[in-house]
């Protein structure tokens, strides 16, 4: 079955910057869209950044200008460039892929266990 594997999260100053990185194992013939999601404490989970396999990007208030996502097809990976952060930022990170097909299942969702980002001095 599919796998979602985050990693680069973990501690940084206000300002700072860092990149977390999330690859889907196992064989997957079609992706739709793959994504970061985030839940701070208190919070609702929320939108990040999503990039679907047409090549669009779509990318949630709070982050536009700051975050930007990537991609690698070859891979099945996506990448979640995060500069000038800041404390609101502080959340755990999950990586989502949307809409996979394999052997076993057509548009299925997948969830990362997710990665801790805490911004603080």
């Amino acid at each position: 079955q599919v796998q979602l594997v985050e990693s680069g999260g973990g501690l940084v100053q206000p300002g700072g910057s860092l990149r977390l990185s999330c690859e889907a194992s196992g064989t997957i013939f079609r992706i739709f869209a793959m994504g970061w999601y985030r839940q701070g404490s208190g919070k609702e989970r929320e939108l990040v950044a999503i990039y679907f396999w047409s090549g669009t990007t779509n990318y949630g208030d709070s982050v536009k200008g700051r975050f930007s996502i990537s991609r690698d097809n070859a891979k099945n990976a996506v990448y979640l460039q995060m500069d000038s952060l800041k404390p609101d930022d502080t959340a755990v990170y999950y990586c989502n892929a949307e809409g996979v097909t394999t052997v076993q299942t057509q548009g299925a969702d997948y969830w990362g266990k997710g990665t801790l980002v805490t911004v603080s001095s």
